[in-house]
């Protein structure tokens, strides 16, 4: 029974209460949060990078196809198909990393199962996006490629 003229000491709403137990959990999700967002930008940038300096090596290759009849969106189809491919090597890769690397994150989960379908999924399809993205810069650029400019290359 509480006494009601005992006067209340330390009032606090729950989240100031679990504050201190839940730093070093809500520490490393922030951390292992801004290391999956740079980890992202890195790769956006890097598939970029990839896509933009093959482009730039074939732009000889892409100038005799649109000579010979290519149509811009073969070419687009041509530079895409190539960030599909390295796209879908590296999600098989990060997936079978993700998999294994689950097993030693899954104390700090909270709310989902280590090896929770929809969040693969999810981060799967978000990751392909940005990989399209990633490549549809260096396709446009490759699509512009003037044939005569282009045959003169070396």
């Amino acid at each position: 029974m509480v006494d009601p003229l005992m006067a209340a000491t330390q009032v606090q709403t729950i989240e100031q209460h679990m504050a201190l137990p839940l730093f070093p959990a809500r520490t490393v999700g922030w951390l292992l949060g801004a290391s999956g967002l740079m980890a992202v930008v890195m790769t956006t940038i890097g598939l970029f990078g990839v896509i933009a300096y093959m482009v730039s090596q074939r732009t000889h290759e892409i100038g005799v196809r649109m000579a010979l009849g290519a149509r811009r969106s073969d070419v687009l189809r041509l530079v895409i198909g190539q960030g599909v491919r390295l796209t879908v090597v590296g999600l098989g890769i990060g997936l079978c990393a993700a998999l294994g690397a689950a097993r030693l994150l899954a104390p700090l989960l909270y709310g989902i199962g280590a090896n929770d379908p929809t969040t693969m999924s999810a981060v799967a399809v978000g990751l392909a996006a940005i990989a399209m993205l990633a490549c549809y810069l260096p396709a446009r650029r490759a699509m512009q490629v003037e044939p005569s400019v282009a045959l003169r290359y070396e």
